[in-house]
This record gives C-alpha cells, structure tokens and sequence, in this order.
C-alpha cells in the first residue's frame, strides 16, 4: 500500500518531468537540427516569457485560485513598457509594473474580500485589461516603438555566454519563487490555504492577505514578461496575448500543481512550459503538420493530466 502510494505521489508530481525526458530524447534522435545550440538557444528564449507568467499563475493555482486576467495584463505590459521608454529605463520598466501589479491587486482584494469567484473577478480585469490596452494604442492603429539606443532593450535583446537575458531572469525568479514556496511561512500559507481555507483561517493564518499577495504577483510577472517582451520585439505589440492565460494554466496544471489547490511546485511549472514548447518545437520541426497542431495535442495532454490528477486526488482522500 505505502509504494502504491508512493508511486501515485511521484506520477503526479514527476509524471510531465518523465515524459519531457522521453520527448526530448526521442526528438534528439530523430530530428537532426533538433539537439543544435542555435534551436535549443532559441527554445529557451521563447519558453522564458511564459515562465514568467506561469510562475506567478502557480502561485494563484496553489490558493486554489485561478487568474485569466494574464492574457490581456501580458499584453497591457508590453505597451505600457513601449509607451514609458520615452522616460528611459526605469520608466519603461516601472510603468507596466506598477499598472499591472494595481489590476492584480484589484483581482486579490476582489476575490479575499468580497469572496467572489476568481473566474469572475479575472474574467472581468480580462476585459477591463485588454479595452485599456486599446485605449491606449487607439484600437491598436499606434504601435508604440522603442528607441534603437535606450538601454532598456538590454533586458530582451542582450546575451550572456550566447543565451538571452530573458532566460537568466526567469531563471532568477524560479529560483527565487521556489524558495518562497517551499522556505518560508508565506509559501506555507499558500499552500494551506488552498488545501483547506476554512482550516487554515481557524489556524489564524492571514488567507485573505496571501490571497491578495499571489494575485498581485501573478499581475506584476505578467506585466513584467509583457515588458521583457517588447524589449525584445523593441515595441509594444498590441495583438499578443490572446490565449496566453490558457496557456500558463496548461503549463501549470501539466507540471502537477492541483487545480483544487494545497498542491504544486514551480520546478513543475519549468518542466510544464519546457514540454509544452518542445512539442511545438517538434511539430515546426516535422514541418508537413499546421502549427495548429500543438493545440490539439497539447489540449489532448492537458485533458489527460487533469483527469489522472482528479483520480490521484480523489485515492489520496480515501486514505
């Protein structure tokens, strides 16, 4: 009984991390251009701006919460950060933080204080994001550029040993998101509370704080990857983002963090975006397949995981 257990525990905490080490070793094999420095160089930059996001959403997930505001905050991000390099660095990079941090403080008070549900309050500053963002952009006939010399195209474009700050930065802040998770009392809390809310405010742990603290989070990363974004494109790009919350909520659940809450890990977040991105990866690398493909499959996956993950949960209450 206690191995069985075991192996459901290591299945859906180490069950994606599996199959990443299988995928990826298959493509190497099959595919010639597939293990090359330049494609694997380029596959960790472009994962690197949805880890941002996932990051912050694993968190909202853990609290048995969920924010589809991303999407759109992403996107905001991005152009808020094009239309602030006009006043240097810090103003491109303070203007989409402190603006999307605000939208997801909003989300936290909404959803601990009022106790609406989070698909709701989200759907809502989904909206509100993305007609802000038109707004601004004037329905999205201004593209707002950022200018050739300003050193804020240093956080998306520059490089260290070949590889992009991007991946170094969302390297940092994994490893400092893990360590908030797993090391301290705030990280305890967020998993309390969303194992068992009503436990966890008997306890006198602060729910309604952490609440607001994971959402505002979730809102700054988005912000923040919208920004390391448009350092990159070198403009605000106002047609990104449609879709991206599905996206950070698939990584997130395929890593193994519950949807129910109480559950997860940002290691598992890395390997839920890293598998997603490879099986786009292998699809533009078979060539003959529409890109349109990877949603399939990876819908199809996504389905799979929740279901095994729902059967794991429902075992792990019967003991």
């Amino acid at each position: 009984m206690a191995s069985k257990q075991l192996f459901a525990t290591v299945l859906q905490r180490q069950g994606a991390a599996v199959v990443l080490v299988l995928v990826v070793a298959v493509s190497w094999l099959t595919f010639p251009n597939f293990g090359t420095v330049d494609n694997l160089r380029d596959l960790a930059l472009q994962s690197s701006f949805l880890a941002v996001i996932a990051l912050g959403m694993t968190f909202v997930i853990i609290t048995g919460g969920i924010d589809l505001s991303v999407g759109s905050v992403y996107a905001l991000g991005g152009v808020l950060a094009a239309y602030g390099s006009q006043w240097g660095f810090f103003g491109a990079l303070l203007l989409p933080l402190v603006a999307c941090g605000l939208i997801g403080l909003i989300n936290g008070f909404l959803v601990a204080k009022t106790g609406m549900a989070p698909f709701i309050v989200t759907l809502a500053t989904l909206l509100f994001a993305r007609g802000l963002l038109l707004a601004i952009s004037h329905e999205g006939s201004t593209t707002y550029k950022i200018a050739a010399d300003s050193a804020f195209l240093t956080l998306g474009r520059g490089t260290f040993l070949g590889i992009g700050y991007p991946v170094y930065i969302a390297a940092i802040l994994f490893v400092v998101g893990g360590i908030v998770l797993r090391r301290t009392a705030f990280g305890d809390t967020v998993f309390a509370t969303g194992g068992a809310e009503n436990s966890a405010l008997l306890m006198g742990l602060p729910v309604a704080r952490t609440k607001m603290a994971v959402y505002t989070m979730s809102g700054v990363l988005a912000g923040f990857a919208g920004a390391l974004t448009a350092a990159y494109l070198e403009s605000g790009v106002t047609v990104i983002g449609v879709g991206t919350e599905l996206d950070a909520i698939s990584v997130v659940v395929i890593g193994g963090t519950l949807l129910t809450g109480g559950a997860g890990s940002v290691l598992g977040t890395v390997v839920g975006v890293l598998l997603r991105d490879v099986i786009q990866n292998i699809i533009n690398q078979i060539g003959t397949l529409d890109s349109n493909y990877q949603a399939v499959v990876s819908g199809g996956f996504l389905l799979a995981v929740v279901v095994v993950q729902r059967v794991l949960a429902r075992n792990r209450e019967r003991r």
